[in-house]
């Protein structure tokens, strides 16, 4: 993720086609190690593709993926997509009450196990 992260600051600062030292020098610079592998297999698959189109495709794959809470996901549009339809307004959530356990003034509100 340190590498992805990496590329997306790279491109956002303005690097469409970011180096392999250019991402070391961004994890070096916050003292994170670089593995030249990742980098490499990360740089041969986004290489020759828009990143904006990288990451649309990305929303529609995770859209697909059931999150197990039944409830619609919003998407936010990218800041450049133009005349793009806004995203249904999600559902909204029901409360659940959740009962509070009661606290003892042995342990000053917090245990070392919740």
């Amino acid at each position: 993720m340190k590498v992805i992260a990496a590329y997306l600051l790279a491109v956002l600062g303005g690097n469409v086609e970011p180096s392999a030292d250019d991402l070391k020098n961004i994890l070096g610079s916050v003292g994170a190690e670089a593995d030249d592998g990742k980098i490499d297999l990360l740089l041969s698959e986004v290489k020759g593709k828009d990143i904006t189109e990288l990451i649309a495709s990305g929303r529609e794959k995770f859209a697909s993926v059931p999150s197990g809470g039944g409830g619609a996901i919003a998407v936010a549009a990218p800041a450049g997509g133009g005349g793009a339809a806004a995203p249904a307004a999600a559902e909204p959530k029901k409360e659940e009450k959740v009962e509070e356990k009661e606290e003892s003034d042995d342990d000053m509100g917090f245990s070392l196990f919740d």
